[in-house]
């Protein structure tokens, strides 16, 4: 499957559940970033391919220094169905996503942004319809309290390590990541259990017991 074959079968059959339940069963279970990372709107699916940005915090801005530098390379140099994994630490002060780099990114056909710092600009994110998942709302800039340190680098949100190229999806219940060497075979699975619990849930409509479905497709 190509990286399009990937997105699409994501967009038109799967859901984060399916491909985290596939991951466990291969072992890979920490593969899903932290419950509090959210979507702008629920009921924009994202899916797409990292490029990611590691950020440090600062203290005081550098007058000499670009601030921005390695994050506007970063976002001019996106592709259609990438996403941009912006990796904060956790921090409470990083706020590195609005709405003009939403729109840059939008124009490049990039797939979304994920990151565990904190974002603004929301009400024109929203309207624009640009998937953000964000850890946080602030009206704060990224100047002065952090900077972008590298680019395409292995980065970690929560528990989750990300590299560029693993493919990252979203939806309302949160976002998974695939390592790239996966990608297909978890795709795969997963579309095999979307199927399975479509006959899963036919049987329940139906009237059929649980336990008994349970025990005919072990789909739960």
């Amino acid at each position: 499957m190509d990286r399009v074959e990937i997105v699409n079968s994501f967009r038109e059959e799967l859901y984060v559940a399916l491909l985290s339940d596939v991951l466990d069963e291969l072992g890979q279970t920490e593969q899903a970033l932290p419950a509090h990372i959210r979507p702008v709107d629920p009921k924009r699916r994202l899916a797409g391919f990292a490029r990611t940005g590691l950020y440090r915090e600062i203290y005081v801005a550098d007058p000499t220094r670009n601030a921005y530098e390695l994050e506007i390379a970063l976002v001019d140099d996106l592709k259609p169905n990438d996403i941009a994994v912006f990796a904060c630490g956790s921090s409470g002060r990083i706020g590195p996503w609005g709405e003009l780099l939403s729109t840059a990114a939008m124009a490049r056909g990039a797939g979304g942004c994920v990151t565990d710092g904190l974002i603004r600009d929301v009400l024109a994110i929203e309207e624009m319809g640009f998937p953000v998942f964000h850890a946080g709302i602030s009206p704060r800039d990224s100047k002065g309290r952090g900077i972008v340190a590298e680019i395409d680098v292995t980065v970690v949100l929560g528990n989750t390590v990300v590299r560029p190229g693993d493919f990252v999806a979203g939806d309302a219940d949160g976002v998974v990541v695939v390592p790239s060497e996966l990608v297909e075979q978890v795709v795969h699975g997963a579309l095999q259990k979307a199927r399975g619990e479509k006959s899963t849930k036919q049987e329940l409509l139906e009237g059929a017991k649980l336990k008994d479905v349970f025990k005919k497709y072990g789909i739960l």
